[in-house]
């Protein structure tokens, strides 16, 4: 069974500019490590992507999944899960929530990785912990550059 793994940052943004960030799918291969290529396969009625699908490569890992995004109301946050996935990873689970602050936001980021390959608690632990990290600091990095 998946741990959950979380992380937290301030940005110097609005929550509805960290979303911008967030929901740029098309983006992510330029500022995501591991992520070569997101192409956004559904969007809802008011053009929010809805299901978007992933390659992952890292690590000598290669990945592909599609997640279901679901949004918070006031630019919040998002939650995502699994549709479907194959290689590394059998399923992928994950949250950003957005508070505002004082002029900044508080982010908080959990993710939830069952992998499709055998590897030590440890370095799992060690590997998502990491994970959480290079998530945080790309997405400050990038909104903060906006």
């Amino acid at each position: 069974m998946a741990e959950e793994t979380q992380g937290t940052t301030e940005i110097e943004a609005s929550p509805t500019d960290i979303m911008a960030v967030i929901v740029d799918f098309d983006a992510y291969p330029d500022w995501v490590d591991g992520i070569k290529s997101a192409e956004v396969r559904e969007r809802s009625a008011d053009g929010q992507p809805t299901d978007v699908a992933f390659e992952f490569a890292a690590m000598g890992f290669t990945a592909n999944y599609t997640l279901r995004y679901e949004y918070d109301a006031d630019d919040r946050g998002v939650k995502w899960t699994t549709l479907e996935a194959s290689g590394a990873v059998k399923d992928v689970q994950g949250q950003y929530a957005l508070e505002p602050l004082n002029g900044d936001t508080e982010v908080t980021y959990r993710l939830k990785i069952e992998l499709g390959v055998p590897l030590p608690g440890f370095l799992k632990r060690k590997a998502d912990k990491q994970a959480i990290k290079t998530a945080l600091d790309g997405l400050k990095k990038r909104v903060e550059q906006r």
